[in-house]
Protein backbone atom coordinates (compact mmCIF):
# COMPACT_ATOMS: atom_id res chain seq x y z
CA UNK A 1 0.00 0.00 0.00
CA UNK A 2 1.34 3.39 -0.89
CA UNK A 3 2.00 6.06 1.68
CA UNK A 4 -0.37 8.47 -0.05
CA UNK A 5 -3.29 6.06 0.44
CA UNK A 6 -3.04 6.25 4.22
CA UNK A 7 -5.50 8.59 5.84
CA UNK A 8 -2.88 10.25 8.00
CA UNK A 9 -0.15 10.19 5.34
CA UNK A 10 1.96 7.95 7.59
CA UNK A 11 2.40 4.28 6.66
CA UNK A 12 1.54 1.82 9.42
CA UNK A 13 3.92 -0.89 8.21
CA UNK A 14 7.44 0.52 7.97
CA UNK A 15 6.91 3.41 10.45
CA UNK A 16 8.94 5.70 8.24
CA UNK A 17 6.70 8.73 8.91
CA UNK A 18 5.88 9.37 5.28
CA UNK A 19 9.52 9.47 4.09
CA UNK A 20 9.27 6.25 2.08
CA UNK A 21 11.57 6.72 -0.90
CA UNK A 22 10.16 3.86 -2.95
CA UNK A 23 6.71 5.39 -3.34
CA UNK A 24 5.11 2.41 -1.59
CA UNK A 25 5.67 0.00 1.27
CA UNK A 26 7.30 -3.44 0.88
CA UNK A 27 9.04 -2.69 -2.45
CA UNK A 28 12.44 -4.41 -2.51
CA UNK A 29 12.74 -4.16 1.26
CA UNK A 30 15.70 -5.79 3.02
CA UNK A 31 15.87 -7.65 6.33
CA UNK A 32 19.24 -7.13 8.01
CA UNK A 33 19.93 -10.56 9.49
CA UNK A 34 23.47 -9.47 10.50
CA UNK A 35 22.35 -6.48 12.58
CA UNK A 36 22.92 -8.20 15.95
CA UNK A 37 26.31 -9.67 15.02
CA UNK A 38 29.17 -7.78 16.67
CA UNK A 39 32.34 -7.00 14.73
CA UNK A 40 35.71 -8.37 15.85
CA UNK A 41 37.86 -6.13 17.98
CA UNK A 42 39.74 -3.49 16.02
CA UNK A 43 37.68 -3.83 12.83
CA UNK A 44 35.98 -0.68 11.56
CA UNK A 45 32.46 -0.88 10.12
CA UNK A 46 32.02 -1.08 6.36
CA UNK A 47 31.75 2.44 4.96
CA UNK A 48 29.68 1.54 1.85
CA UNK A 49 25.91 1.82 2.28
CA UNK A 50 23.02 0.89 0.01
CA UNK A 51 20.61 3.79 -0.62
CA UNK A 52 17.10 3.29 -1.96
CA UNK A 53 15.38 5.85 -4.16
CA UNK A 54 12.02 5.90 -5.92
CA UNK A 55 10.54 2.50 -6.80
CA UNK A 56 13.25 -0.14 -7.40
CA UNK A 57 16.25 2.15 -8.01
CA UNK A 58 19.12 1.58 -5.59
CA UNK A 59 22.75 2.58 -5.43
CA UNK A 60 25.90 2.18 -3.31
CA UNK A 61 27.34 5.31 -1.64
CA UNK A 62 30.32 5.88 0.60
CA UNK A 63 30.08 7.26 4.12
CA UNK A 64 33.24 9.35 4.18
CA UNK A 65 32.15 11.51 7.14
CA UNK A 66 31.58 8.52 9.46
CA UNK A 67 27.96 9.47 10.10
CA UNK A 68 26.01 7.27 12.49
CA UNK A 69 23.44 5.86 10.07
CA UNK A 70 20.90 3.08 10.40
CA UNK A 71 18.42 1.52 8.00
CA UNK A 72 15.54 3.92 7.37
CA UNK A 73 17.48 7.17 7.78
CA UNK A 74 16.93 9.86 5.14
CA UNK A 75 20.22 11.19 3.75
CA UNK A 76 21.42 13.68 1.14
CA UNK A 77 23.78 12.17 -1.45
CA UNK A 78 25.60 13.31 -4.55
CA UNK A 79 23.59 13.44 -7.74
CA UNK A 80 24.57 13.69 -11.38
CA UNK A 81 24.79 16.62 -11.13
CA UNK A 82 23.46 18.26 -7.96
CA UNK A 83 22.08 16.61 -4.84
CA UNK A 84 19.54 13.86 -4.30
CA UNK A 85 17.70 12.44 -1.30
CA UNK A 86 17.35 8.73 -0.53
CA UNK A 87 16.67 6.26 2.27
CA UNK A 88 19.30 3.97 3.79
CA UNK A 89 18.30 0.34 3.14
CA UNK A 90 21.42 -1.74 4.01
CA UNK A 91 24.34 -0.96 6.34
CA UNK A 92 27.28 -2.87 7.80
CA UNK A 93 28.44 -6.32 6.73
CA UNK A 94 25.24 -7.02 4.85
CA UNK A 95 26.11 -4.11 2.54
CA UNK A 96 29.49 -5.77 1.90
CA UNK A 97 27.66 -8.94 0.79
CA UNK A 98 25.31 -6.94 -1.42
CA UNK A 99 28.21 -5.14 -3.12
CA UNK A 100 29.96 -8.46 -3.85
CA UNK A 101 26.72 -9.93 -5.21
CA UNK A 102 25.26 -7.02 -7.20
CA UNK A 103 28.38 -5.10 -8.28
CA UNK A 104 31.44 -7.36 -8.34
CA UNK A 105 33.55 -4.72 -10.16
CA UNK A 106 32.61 -1.94 -7.72
CA UNK A 107 35.46 0.42 -6.79
CA UNK A 108 34.98 2.22 -3.44
CA UNK A 109 37.23 5.08 -4.51
CA UNK A 110 34.95 5.96 -7.41
CA UNK A 111 31.75 5.70 -5.35
CA UNK A 112 29.60 8.77 -4.77
CA UNK A 113 29.53 10.21 -1.26
CA UNK A 114 26.90 10.78 1.38
CA UNK A 115 26.78 14.49 2.20
CA UNK A 116 24.70 14.69 5.36
CA UNK A 117 21.57 13.57 7.14
CA UNK A 118 18.56 15.25 5.56
CA UNK A 119 16.90 18.02 7.58
CA UNK A 120 13.30 19.18 7.37
CA UNK A 121 14.00 21.62 4.55
CA UNK A 122 15.54 18.86 2.41
CA UNK A 123 12.59 16.55 3.07
CA UNK A 124 10.03 19.25 2.19
CA UNK A 125 11.79 19.96 -1.08
CA UNK A 126 11.98 16.25 -1.79
CA UNK A 127 8.25 15.77 -1.20
CA UNK A 128 7.49 18.74 -3.45
CA UNK A 129 9.48 17.08 -6.24
CA UNK A 130 7.45 13.87 -5.76
CA UNK A 131 4.18 15.77 -6.07
CA UNK A 132 5.18 17.21 -9.49
CA UNK A 133 5.99 13.87 -11.11
CA UNK A 134 2.48 12.72 -11.98
CA UNK A 135 1.47 15.92 -13.76
CA UNK A 136 4.79 16.10 -15.64
CA UNK A 137 4.36 12.50 -16.84
CA UNK A 138 0.92 13.24 -18.34
CA UNK A 139 2.20 16.35 -20.12
CA UNK A 140 5.23 14.50 -21.49
CA UNK A 141 2.97 11.77 -22.89
CA UNK A 142 0.94 14.44 -24.69
CA UNK A 143 4.09 15.92 -26.22
CA UNK A 144 5.22 12.48 -27.39
CA UNK A 145 1.84 11.77 -29.00
CA UNK A 146 1.89 15.12 -30.81
CA UNK A 147 5.26 14.26 -32.32
CA UNK A 148 4.03 10.79 -33.36
CA UNK A 149 6.70 8.88 -31.43
CA UNK A 150 6.19 5.13 -30.89
CA UNK A 151 7.11 5.12 -27.19
CA UNK A 152 5.43 4.85 -23.82
CA UNK A 153 6.57 7.04 -20.93
CA UNK A 154 5.81 4.93 -17.86
CA UNK A 155 7.48 6.82 -15.01
CA UNK A 156 9.15 10.12 -14.11
CA UNK A 157 11.62 10.62 -11.28
CA UNK A 158 12.57 14.12 -10.11
CA UNK A 159 15.85 14.79 -8.44
CA UNK A 160 15.43 16.17 -4.93
CA UNK A 161 16.97 19.56 -5.76
CA UNK A 162 14.41 20.10 -8.61
CA UNK A 163 17.14 20.56 -11.24
CA UNK A 164 16.78 17.29 -13.16
CA UNK A 165 14.09 14.80 -14.15
CA UNK A 166 14.60 11.26 -15.48
CA UNK A 167 11.95 9.90 -17.86
CA UNK A 168 11.65 6.12 -18.12
CA UNK A 169 10.08 4.83 -21.32
CA UNK A 170 9.54 1.57 -23.20
CA UNK A 171 9.68 1.13 -26.97
CA UNK A 172 9.97 -1.75 -29.41
CA UNK A 173 12.78 -0.13 -31.38
CA UNK A 174 14.99 2.94 -31.40
CA UNK A 175 13.25 6.30 -31.03
CA UNK A 176 14.56 9.69 -32.16
CA UNK A 177 13.45 11.83 -29.21
CA UNK A 178 15.74 14.84 -29.76
CA UNK A 179 12.83 17.15 -30.57
CA UNK A 180 10.91 15.74 -27.62
CA UNK A 181 13.74 16.69 -25.24
CA UNK A 182 13.75 20.24 -26.57
CA UNK A 183 9.98 20.56 -26.13
CA UNK A 184 10.10 19.15 -22.58
CA UNK A 185 13.02 21.41 -21.61
CA UNK A 186 11.06 24.46 -22.78
CA UNK A 187 7.92 23.27 -21.00
CA UNK A 188 9.34 22.16 -17.62
CA UNK A 189 12.51 24.37 -17.38
CA UNK A 190 14.65 21.52 -16.03
CA UNK A 191 17.36 19.19 -17.27
CA UNK A 192 15.91 16.15 -19.09
CA UNK A 193 17.32 12.60 -19.10
CA UNK A 194 15.68 9.82 -21.13
CA UNK A 195 16.23 6.20 -20.07
CA UNK A 196 14.85 3.21 -21.94
CA UNK A 197 13.83 0.18 -19.90
CA UNK A 198 12.33 -3.21 -20.71
CA UNK A 199 8.82 -4.39 -20.03
CA UNK A 200 9.95 -6.35 -16.97
CA UNK A 201 11.74 -3.35 -15.50
CA UNK A 202 8.60 -1.33 -16.10
CA UNK A 203 6.48 -3.83 -14.18
CA UNK A 204 8.98 -3.85 -11.31
CA UNK A 205 8.88 -0.05 -11.04
CA UNK A 206 5.12 0.29 -11.22
CA UNK A 207 4.24 -2.82 -9.18
CA UNK A 208 0.92 -4.64 -9.09
CA UNK A 209 -0.90 -7.82 -8.12
CA UNK A 210 -0.22 -11.06 -9.97
CA UNK A 211 -2.61 -13.87 -10.88
CA UNK A 212 -1.59 -15.67 -7.68
CA UNK A 213 -3.08 -12.85 -5.59
CA UNK A 214 0.26 -11.63 -4.23
CA UNK A 215 2.41 -8.65 -5.11
CA UNK A 216 4.68 -9.01 -8.11
CA UNK A 217 7.97 -10.76 -7.36
CA UNK A 218 9.93 -8.23 -9.42
CA UNK A 219 8.65 -5.34 -7.28
CA UNK A 220 9.12 -7.01 -3.87
CA UNK A 221 12.27 -9.18 -3.85
CA UNK A 222 13.34 -10.28 -7.36
CA UNK A 223 16.18 -8.20 -8.75
CA UNK A 224 17.66 -10.32 -11.56
CA UNK A 225 15.52 -11.21 -14.57
CA UNK A 226 16.48 -14.59 -16.03
CA UNK A 227 15.23 -15.70 -19.43
CA UNK A 228 12.09 -17.86 -19.40
CA UNK A 229 11.34 -20.17 -22.34
CA UNK A 230 8.29 -22.20 -23.30
CA UNK A 231 10.21 -25.41 -22.58
CA UNK A 232 9.81 -24.64 -18.87
CA UNK A 233 6.04 -24.90 -19.33
CA UNK A 234 6.38 -28.12 -21.36
CA UNK A 235 8.48 -29.83 -18.69
CA UNK A 236 5.83 -28.96 -16.10
CA UNK A 237 3.01 -30.31 -18.31
CA UNK A 238 1.32 -26.91 -18.58
CA UNK A 239 -0.91 -25.89 -21.45
CA UNK A 240 0.77 -23.42 -23.78
CA UNK A 241 -1.84 -20.72 -23.29
CA UNK A 242 -0.21 -17.27 -23.56
CA UNK A 243 -2.98 -15.64 -21.56
CA UNK A 244 -2.22 -17.84 -18.54
CA UNK A 245 1.55 -18.07 -18.89
CA UNK A 246 2.17 -14.34 -19.42
CA UNK A 247 2.50 -11.87 -16.57
CA UNK A 248 1.63 -8.20 -16.37
CA UNK A 249 4.72 -7.32 -18.36
CA UNK A 250 3.50 -9.39 -21.32
CA UNK A 251 6.40 -11.83 -21.02
CA UNK A 252 6.43 -15.36 -19.62
CA UNK A 253 6.07 -15.45 -15.85
CA UNK A 254 9.29 -15.57 -13.87
CA UNK A 255 7.75 -18.13 -11.49
CA UNK A 256 7.91 -20.77 -14.24
CA UNK A 257 11.61 -21.16 -13.38
CA UNK A 258 11.07 -21.62 -9.64
CA UNK A 259 10.12 -25.33 -9.72
CA UNK A 260 11.74 -26.22 -13.03
CA UNK A 261 14.78 -27.92 -11.45
CA UNK A 262 12.56 -30.13 -9.32
CA UNK A 263 10.58 -31.27 -12.37
CA UNK A 264 13.77 -31.97 -14.34
CA UNK A 265 15.11 -34.17 -11.51
CA UNK A 266 11.78 -36.02 -11.22
CA UNK A 267 11.53 -36.64 -14.99
CA UNK A 268 14.87 -38.48 -14.96
CA UNK A 269 13.07 -41.49 -13.41
CA UNK A 270 10.67 -41.68 -16.39
CA UNK A 271 11.48 -43.27 -19.78
CA UNK A 272 11.58 -41.03 -22.81
CA UNK A 273 8.17 -40.10 -24.11
CA UNK A 274 9.17 -39.90 -27.78
CA UNK A 275 9.18 -43.71 -28.15
CA UNK A 276 6.02 -45.38 -29.43
CA UNK A 277 4.76 -48.57 -27.83
CA UNK A 278 3.98 -51.27 -30.42
CA UNK A 279 1.26 -53.84 -29.75
CA UNK A 280 -0.75 -56.29 -31.82
CA UNK A 281 -3.67 -53.88 -31.66
CA UNK A 282 -1.59 -50.98 -32.94
CA UNK A 283 1.04 -48.44 -31.92
CA UNK A 284 0.46 -46.07 -28.98
CA UNK A 285 1.78 -42.53 -28.60
CA UNK A 286 2.73 -40.78 -25.36
CA UNK A 287 0.26 -38.02 -24.49
CA UNK A 288 1.24 -36.67 -21.08
CA UNK A 289 3.13 -37.48 -17.89
CA UNK A 290 1.85 -37.06 -14.34
CA UNK A 291 4.94 -36.51 -12.21
CA UNK A 292 3.13 -36.62 -8.88
CA UNK A 293 1.10 -39.82 -9.53
CA UNK A 294 4.02 -41.51 -11.32
CA UNK A 295 1.97 -42.28 -14.44
CA UNK A 296 2.43 -41.99 -18.21
CA UNK A 297 -0.65 -41.70 -20.40
CA UNK A 298 -0.76 -43.34 -23.85
CA UNK A 299 -3.36 -43.51 -26.63
CA UNK A 300 -3.61 -45.70 -29.75
CA UNK A 301 -3.05 -44.18 -33.19
CA UNK A 302 -5.63 -44.27 -35.96
CA UNK A 303 -8.62 -46.62 -35.88
CA UNK A 304 -7.21 -48.62 -32.99
CA UNK A 305 -7.70 -45.68 -30.67
CA UNK A 306 -11.45 -45.40 -31.31
CA UNK A 307 -13.24 -46.10 -28.04
CA UNK A 308 -10.07 -47.00 -26.14
CA UNK A 309 -9.31 -43.56 -24.67
CA UNK A 310 -6.24 -42.73 -22.61
CA UNK A 311 -4.44 -45.51 -20.77
CA UNK A 312 -2.30 -44.74 -17.68
CA UNK A 313 0.84 -46.84 -17.25
CA UNK A 314 3.52 -46.79 -14.59
CA UNK A 315 7.13 -46.12 -15.69
CA UNK A 316 8.12 -49.72 -14.84
CA UNK A 317 5.42 -51.09 -17.15
CA UNK A 318 6.49 -48.77 -19.94
CA UNK A 319 10.07 -50.02 -19.65
CA UNK A 320 8.85 -53.62 -19.87
CA UNK A 321 6.97 -52.90 -23.08
CA UNK A 322 9.99 -51.07 -24.55
CA UNK A 323 12.18 -54.11 -23.78
CA UNK A 324 9.67 -56.41 -25.47
CA UNK A 325 9.60 -54.15 -28.55
CA UNK A 326 13.39 -54.15 -28.75
CA UNK A 327 13.36 -57.95 -28.58
CA UNK A 328 10.91 -58.05 -31.49
CA UNK A 329 7.86 -58.99 -29.41
CA UNK A 330 4.52 -57.20 -29.27
CA UNK A 331 2.04 -57.49 -26.40
CA UNK A 332 -1.58 -58.06 -27.23
CA UNK A 333 -2.95 -54.88 -25.64
CA UNK A 334 -1.74 -52.11 -23.36
CA UNK A 335 -4.69 -52.67 -21.05
CA UNK A 336 -3.01 -55.84 -19.82
CA UNK A 337 -0.29 -53.66 -18.26
CA UNK A 338 -2.66 -51.19 -16.63
CA UNK A 339 -2.74 -51.20 -12.84
CA UNK A 340 -5.78 -50.49 -10.76
CA UNK A 341 -5.63 -47.10 -9.11
CA UNK A 342 -6.49 -47.45 -5.44
CA UNK A 343 -7.61 -44.27 -3.73
CA UNK A 344 -6.85 -44.27 -0.03
CA UNK A 345 -9.85 -42.96 1.81
CA UNK A 346 -9.23 -41.02 5.02
CA UNK A 347 -9.47 -43.15 8.13
CA UNK A 348 -12.04 -41.46 10.32
CA UNK A 349 -15.46 -42.16 11.74
CA UNK A 350 -18.44 -39.86 11.52
CA UNK A 351 -19.02 -39.38 15.22
CA UNK A 352 -20.81 -36.04 15.26
CA UNK A 353 -22.81 -36.56 12.10
CA UNK A 354 -21.20 -33.56 10.47
CA UNK A 355 -21.41 -35.08 6.97
CA UNK A 356 -25.18 -35.44 7.04
CA UNK A 357 -26.92 -32.92 4.79
CA UNK A 358 -30.13 -32.82 6.84
CA UNK A 359 -28.52 -32.62 10.27
CA UNK A 360 -29.97 -29.15 10.94
CA UNK A 361 -33.52 -29.72 9.68
CA UNK A 362 -34.99 -30.57 13.09
CA UNK A 363 -33.74 -27.25 14.44
CA UNK A 364 -35.69 -25.15 11.97
CA UNK A 365 -39.02 -26.97 12.38
CA UNK A 366 -41.36 -24.69 14.31
CA UNK A 367 -44.29 -25.92 16.36
CA UNK A 368 -47.68 -24.59 15.32
CA UNK A 369 -49.35 -22.54 18.05
CA UNK A 370 -53.17 -22.72 18.38
CA UNK A 371 -55.11 -19.54 18.88
CA UNK A 372 -57.21 -19.55 22.03
CA UNK A 373 -59.33 -17.10 24.03
CA UNK A 374 -58.80 -15.75 27.48
CA UNK A 375 -60.81 -18.48 29.07
CA UNK A 376 -58.88 -21.25 27.39
CA UNK A 377 -55.60 -19.66 28.31
CA UNK A 378 -56.69 -19.43 31.90
CA UNK A 379 -57.75 -23.02 31.90
CA UNK A 380 -54.41 -24.07 30.41
CA UNK A 381 -52.54 -22.21 33.08
CA UNK A 382 -54.59 -23.86 35.84
CA UNK A 383 -53.55 -27.44 36.62
CA UNK A 384 -56.14 -30.18 36.00
CA UNK A 385 -56.83 -31.58 39.45
CA UNK A 386 -58.94 -34.51 40.45
CA UNK A 387 -61.71 -34.38 43.05
CA UNK A 388 -59.35 -35.30 45.81
CA UNK A 389 -56.83 -32.71 44.70
CA UNK A 390 -59.42 -29.89 44.62
CA UNK A 391 -59.65 -30.02 48.39
CA UNK A 392 -55.94 -29.32 48.65
CA UNK A 393 -55.94 -26.13 46.62
CA UNK A 394 -53.85 -23.19 47.67
CA UNK A 395 -55.60 -20.27 49.39
CA UNK A 396 -54.48 -18.01 46.54
CA UNK A 397 -56.25 -20.24 44.03
CA UNK A 398 -59.43 -20.10 46.19
CA UNK A 399 -59.29 -16.31 46.26
CA UNK A 400 -59.01 -16.21 42.47
CA UNK A 401 -62.02 -18.49 42.12
CA UNK A 402 -64.02 -16.27 44.50
CA UNK A 403 -63.12 -13.19 42.58
CA UNK A 404 -64.17 -14.83 39.34
CA UNK A 405 -67.54 -15.82 40.84
CA UNK A 406 -68.14 -12.28 42.14
CA UNK A 407 -67.34 -10.81 38.73
CA UNK A 408 -69.76 -13.23 37.09
CA UNK A 409 -72.50 -12.34 39.64
CA UNK A 410 -71.94 -8.66 39.02
CA UNK A 411 -72.26 -9.21 35.29
CA UNK A 412 -75.52 -11.20 35.77
CA UNK A 413 -76.90 -8.53 38.16
CA UNK A 414 -76.09 -5.75 35.78
CA UNK A 415 -77.89 -7.58 32.94
CA UNK A 416 -81.02 -8.03 35.16
CA UNK A 417 -81.08 -4.32 36.01
CA UNK A 418 -80.88 -3.46 32.35
CA UNK A 419 -83.93 -5.59 31.59
CA UNK A 420 -85.97 -3.90 34.39
CA UNK A 421 -85.09 -0.45 33.05
CA UNK A 422 -86.23 -1.43 29.57
CA UNK A 423 -89.62 -2.64 30.91
CA UNK A 424 -90.17 0.56 32.91
CA UNK A 425 -89.49 2.70 29.84
CA UNK A 426 -92.03 0.76 27.84
CA UNK A 427 -94.76 1.27 30.52
CA UNK A 428 -94.18 5.05 30.63
CA UNK A 429 -94.98 5.40 26.89
CA UNK A 430 -98.56 6.60 26.11
CA UNK A 431 -99.16 3.89 23.58
CA UNK A 432 -98.27 1.32 26.03
CA UNK A 433 -101.25 2.18 28.44
CA UNK A 434 -103.90 1.91 25.68
CA UNK A 435 -102.61 -1.42 24.67
CA UNK A 436 -102.81 -2.53 28.23
CA UNK A 437 -106.48 -1.37 28.52
CA UNK A 438 -107.42 -3.15 25.31
CA UNK A 439 -105.75 -6.16 26.57
CA UNK A 440 -107.89 -6.05 29.70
Amino acid sequence: MGCASCGSGTPNGCKNNGACGSGGCNKLEVFDWLANVALPNGQSPYDILEIRFKNSRKGFYRNTKNLSLQAGDVVVVEGSPGLDVGVVSVVGELARIQVAKKAPGFKPVEAKKIKRIADQEDIDKWMKARSLEKEVMYKSRTLAVNLGLQMKISDVEYQADLTKATFYYTAEGRVDFRQLIRDMADEFKIRIEMRQIGSRQEASRLGGIGSCGRELCCSTWLTDFRSVSTSAARYQQLSLNPQKLAGQCGKLKCCLNYELDMYLDALKAFPKGDLRLKTEKGSATHIKTDVFKQQMWYAYDGDAGVGSGLMPLSPERVREIIKLNKAGKKPADLREFMEEIVIDEPDYTNVVGQDSLNRFEHIFKKKKKRRSGKGNSQNKKQPQNTRGENKKQNPQAKKKQGQNQQSQEKKSGSSANRNKRRNNNRRRKPGGNKNNENAK
